[in-house]
């Protein structure tokens, strides 16, 4: 039985159409599934919606339907995204399927009856769009440490999870195991600004919202959505809480525990703290590794629908093809920090890497070889010139690919490969076949090198079939060759002297950057129209007590400029400003990290609160407060450039 493959995607929320960050990460773990078929592996690749919450029971109310209904119609919607992309899944979740549902009431039953779980009641900081509950210490500023929306106190009735209790073993295992959370930098987070801090109990049920799977034996609770989502990863293999081990579904004793877990760096928390802590509690083994990836941002903001940004994978399709689509999102992500997309830059890498460097050189190769050998293949000669660098170009590519995607480098395993395949378009250039062609007595000399041409079209084709499936598909049949696997990369000699290849096709064809970049300006304008046409007019507050004007001229609002700005460390929505006033210099703590970078801040004029008592926020003194508006979208109210330091602002 061939080496068992087990990876998983974060189940994806089922509030609304994921864009194109979202996708990232199905067709990162798609290339990943890939890539380990290729090797020869049984793979298993789950994804999947996760569909229970409160969020999701606000958008059917405003819908006018059911959740059921909602939530039926956005997973048929990311489905149809996933199958868009190409993605090679093998099962596909969904957190209302019925054996999931059961499965999950059996688990909180079984933490229960074992005493890991008790009921209390919560007050403290909760974030409606995380559903999540949070410390004081996690809630400095009050704003959600993971993604920076204001945090209301809250208060209800809840079953508990004893975190403390498996803490001290997690610490161990993540110590005694260090490849588990990767990248490296992410498993420092999580260790230091969570284990070390001490684990508090984790609430695992609520009583405000109807909408998730209920407990049974308490059916005004329902169960809170980290037990309820991150249990797909067992109940997806038929796992039964109930039953021994023996008596589990082969499936799940065949491919459990996971070989790897993708997921964006957002939640990277609820997989490497929470999940193996439930994992423990159920007496089963953890999974090998927790990958988080970056997230793709729209040039260096967020994508986000109030700002008219958002950019879906399957409408870029339209324009790029899947395969366009797909290795741009593959190429262009880092392995540790942040990618960015553009409409300029997807054009860009097309045009360059997919049109001139991969499609030339397929096309220019194939047209060849039918005007000077009638398309039949020629048998190779004696090794000359640089013949044997253009094969060392091969090898490496492919040693490289195996480096790379084992620990998911997966941009840089692209650029091997396409670094190989501008060795073979130089290698066109060095030995000119359309100066060989005009002396019959090179003839042989131009079939070794329309032979090695076209093998190392071979081996870039077999190497890319991870990445862009339909065009490595396409590329190997017109080489009409029936060795099409990674085994088949061991020797130069793939391509079989005396058969025929196919006729050359297009695959990518060149963009006008002018004309496409117009027709992407209109789709920007539409949105921006239709965000602003579904903007709610701005309601009166309600509640809002009256002050006089003595009380409003307590407030000593002055105008400053950022002449410095940091991210504080551990703290992922703060920023760290100095602020010249004028008269003085101070230091301002600011939760606006999601919205503006410190390239974005520094040199800008705004408004500070320059009266407001000293706090310490995560270890850092803030002197003041910048005025700013907005709370899902924040944006600070920056000053004419000409404005003096140091004005009071009436």
């Amino acid at each position: 039985m061939n080496e068992k493959y087990y990876l998983t995607t974060a189940i994806a929320y089922a509030s609304r159409k994921p864009h194109f960050g979202n996708t990232y990460e199905v067709i990162m773990s798609d290339a990943v599934a890939r890539y380990q078929r290729a090797l020869g592996k049984d793979v298993f690749f789950c994804t999947g919606t996760d569909e229970h919450g409160q969020k999701i029971e606000n958008y059917a109310t405003e819908a006018g339907v059911s959740p059921k209904e909602y939530v039926d119609r956005v997973a048929g919607e990311i489905r149809g995204v996933w199958d868009g992309m190409n993605s090679s899944y093998d099962y596909f979740i969904r957190t209302t399927d019925e054996p999931h549902v059961a499965a999950v009431q059996k688990i909180f039953r079984r933490f229960y009856e074992q005493g890991d779980i008790y009921k209390g009641a919560y007050e403290g900081w909760y974030c409606t769009p995380c559903e999540s509950f949070f410390t004081e210490t996690q809630a400095a500023g009050g704003i959600c440490p993971d993604c920076g929306a204001p945090l209301k106190q809250a208060k209800e009735e809840a079953y508990f999870f004893k975190m403390s209790k498996y803490a001290p073993r997690l610490m161990q295992y993540i110590e005694d195991h260090p490849e588990f959370i990767q990248p490296e930098l992410r498993k420092k987070e999580m260790v230091n600004n969570f284990l070390k801090a001490g684990l508090q109990d984790l609430c695992v049920s609520r009583t405000s919202f109807k909408w998730g799977i209920p407990v049974d034996f308490d059916p005004k609770h329902v169960i809170y959505v980290w037990v309820d989502a991150l249990s797909n990863y067992i109940t997806a293999l038929g796992y039964d809480p109930d039953k021994s081990y023996e008596e589990q579904s082969e499936r799940f004793k065949h491919y459990w525990p996971a070989d790897v877990h993708i997921i964006g760096k957002d939640i990277l928390r609820f997989h490497t703290i929470y999940w193996p802590i439930f994992l423990m509690a159920l007496d089963l083994p953890l999974p090998k590794q927790v990958f988080g990836h970056p997230w793709f941002n729209f040039g260096a903001d967020k994508m986000s629908k109030s700002k008219g940004n958002v950019i879906y994978a399957d409408e870029l399709a339209k324009h790029f093809s899947t395969d366009g689509v797909r290795y741009y999102a593959l190429s262009e992500m880092p392995f540790a920090s942040d990618g960015s997309i553009t409409y300029e830059a997807v054009i860009k890498r097309y045009n360059m890497d997919l049109v001139n460097n991969l499609g030339n050189l397929v096309k220019r190769t194939l047209d060849m070889e039918k005007k000077y050998f009638d398309q039949v293949v020629p048998a190779p000669g004696a090794e000359e010139g640089t013949d044997g660098e253009l094969k060392a170009a091969c090898f490496k590519a492919f040693a490289n690919l195996k480096t790379c995607m084992d620990d998911f480098h997966i941009a840089d395993a692209l650029s091997g490969i396409f670094e190989m395949l501008s060795r073979a378009n130089k290698y066109i250039d060095e030995t000119t076949p359309w100066a060989l062609a005009k002396d019959e007595g090179n003839r042989a000399r131009l079939g070794t090198v329309l032979y090695n041409l076209m093998e190392a079209i071979r081996w870039g084709a077999v190497m890319l079939a991870p990445f862009i499936p339909q065009t490595a598909e396409e590329i190997l049949s017109e080489l009409g060759t029936s060795k099409r696997g990674f085994e088949t990369l061991t020797t130069f000699d793939g391509m079989t002297a005396g058969e025929k290849v196919g006729d050359s096709k297009v695959l990518f064809a060149r963009v006008d950057e002018a004309k496409k970049l117009e027709e992407f300006a209109k789709i920007m304008e539409e949105q921006r129209a239709a965000v602003k046409k579904a903007e709610v007019p701005a309601e009166k507050p309600a509640g809002c007590a009256q002050i006089g004007i003595d009380d409003f001229s307590a407030v000593e609002l002055r105008t400053a400029k950022v002449i410095a700005c940091e991210p504080v460390p551990k703290a992922k929505k703060l920023l760290k400003l100095q602020l010249d006033l004028g008269y003085e210099q101070r230091q301002v703590v600011s939760g606006i990290a999601k919205w503006y970078t410190p390239e974005q801040l520094i040199g800008k004029k705004l408004i500070v609160v320059a009266n407001l008592k000293p706090a310490v926020l995560c270890g850092v003194e803030s002197n003041g407060m910048i005025l700013a508006s907005g709370e899902e979208t924040v944006r600070v109210v920056f000053l004419d450039p000409e404005t003096p330091l140091g004005e009071r602002v009436h």
